[in-house]
């Protein structure tokens, strides 16, 4: 079965070919990263502008390199939530003209739930799991019991991680995208301040939420105060983003007995957090599992792999009536696309 995969959530367009016996056939990329850089963080407007332009190229290239025709693929897998609605609609809006063209069915996946299939791109990993999604926009925990069987422990109050490495790189100076240039510039410092864990050790309703505003304040202060250096402040930064999601994951294993974790997600590519989880697995007994780095970011290869899925395994589909949501939980996906 070969499956055509659209992902435009956000500033990313991406198109690929996921061929069930022979893998992926090609995974494109349009990044819009330097166009965003001067806002220091993504602009609405500006990526939705940049998919109308971009979508028809990258689908062009991805059909190429993939070897094949468009009338050869089964069937069209398009990330419909979660995501910017000006973003998705583009999207959405090229899969259904893709749909009524070839006369193929249209498969919705979400956002979330892709990040978390990619490592079945690359390896088998057991249910149950433990899966933390997290990115620029996305900070949840999720345990993942089967395909399609979701339970939502958890999620961000405000900020995403990601987001707030973005805000504590623009208040060093360090330009946009914060996430990898922190994690550099953390190696070459150390934890001069203690900076707060947010939520780290709740036993309450926030047991399994995360909240990243405070921490992000904390830094602000910090860096007003213009006692500490760069390298200093990002390690410091760091080490307590790190502490409170490898915490909290931690933790949900325990509490359920599950001994699998997968972690997915662009923030996930974070050096710290892999060698942080690395260690508390091999200390706690649990197996972690990451997706290799070029799909760790926003990418086509795991909507068209998660849209795979849900066709051979649940046939599920939709019309042209259908529409993309901003917002929308992992666990109440299933439930929206059925009703549909």
């Amino acid at each position: 079965m070969i499956i055509l995969g659209i992902e435009t959530s956000c500033d990313d367009t991406g198109v690929s070919v996921f061929d069930s016996d022979k893998g992926i056939l090609s995974n494109i990329v349009s990044s819009q990263v330097n166009l965003h850089a001067q806002w220091g963080g993504v602009y609405p407007d500006l990526a939705a502008r940049e998919h109308t332009k971009n979508i028809i190229p990258v689908l062009d290239r991805a059909v190429r390199e993939a070897g094949i025709e468009l009338s050869d693929i089964d069937g069209i897998a398009v990330t419909v939530a979660p995501g910017l609605i000006v973003s998705l609609v583009i999207g959405i809006s090229a899969a259904k003209s893709l749909k009524w063209s070839l006369k193929k069915p249209l498969i919705p996946v979400h956002h979330i739930e892709a990040h978390i299939f990619a490592i079945f791109l690359s390896e088998k990993v057991e249910f149950p799991f433990v899966a933390l999604v997290v990115s620029g926009g996305h900070t949840e925990l999720y345990i993942i019991k089967g395909f399609e069987n979701y339970i939502y422990l958890g999620g961000t109050l405000d900020d995403a991680a990601g987001e707030a490495y973005d805000k504590v790189a623009r208040m060093l100076g360090l330009g946009y995208p914060g996430g990898p240039v922190i994690d550099k510039l953390a190696k070459k410092g150390k934890e001069v301040i203690r900076l707060p864990r947010p939520l780290l050790g709740d036993r309450g309703k926030n047991r399994f939420n995360f909240s990243f505003s405070g921490l992000k304040s904390a830094v602000m202060r910090e860096v007003e105060k213009k006692i500490y250096t760069k390298e200093d402040i990002a390690h410091s930064f760091q080490e307590a983003v790190v502490d409170v999601l490898v915490g909290k994951t931690v933790d949900a294993v325990e509490e359920f007995g599950i001994k699998n974790v997968v972690v997915a997600g662009g923030v996930s590519a974070n050096s710290r957090l892999r060698e942080r989880f690395y260690e508390e697995a091999e200390k706690e007994k649990f197996s972690i599992h990451f997706p290799p780095m070029y799909l760790c970011t926003d990418n086509a290869a795991m909507i068209a792999y998660t849209g795979y899925r849900r066709f051979k395994e649940k046939g599920t589909t939709v019309g042209y009536d259908f529409e993309g949501k901003a917002r929308l939980r992992l666990d109440r996906f299933v439930e929206y696309i059925n009703r549909k």
